[in-house]
């Protein structure tokens, strides 16, 4: 099995420290004062400091929402799913979770049913993270 490494663009450090290490509770690796790696679920994403943050933010139309198409995440288990979104539902984190797409099930009782929720990063990163009760489901057609 392989993991990824993935590196995204960041506008302030401490933010993104918080945001990662307290609310996804994800924790970190090596720092310096422009970048740090934090362990994303047993993934390395390493957080850049950028002095200017130029996003283009196209999205598509899926299930009736409009996803943005720049966006990583993860497929967790359906019980981590559910306790990870009931956290970030929780009013201690309602100031802080920027929602494009709240907790849903899309594709409900069609192929590729699931769990997704989207919100962003303090830099406005696209995250999206998602559930299969069934995991076939996840490249079925």
């Amino acid at each position: 099995m392989a993991d990824f490494h993935l590196a995204i663009p960041i506008h302030n450090i401490p933010q993104a420290r918080h945001f990662y290490e307290t609310i996804l509770e994800c924790t970190l690796g090596r720092m310096s004062d422009r970048w740090m790696d934090v362990n994303f679920w047993g993934h390395q994403v390493s957080l850049h400091l950028v002095d200017t943050m130029v996003v283009e933010d196209p999205t598509n139309s899926v299930d009736a929402d409009d996803v943005p198409v720049r966006h990583f995440g993860l497929i967790l288990d359906w019980d981590e799913w559910n306790a990870l979104s009931g956290r970030l539902m929780d009013e201690t984190y309602a100031d802080e979770i920027a929602w494009i797409i709240p907790p849903k099930i899309r594709f409900q009782g069609e192929v590729g049913e699931q769990a997704t929720m989207f919100f962003r990063d303090p830099s406005g990163n696209a995250l999206e993270f998602k559930s299969f009760k069934d995991k076939s489901q996840v490249f079925a057609t």
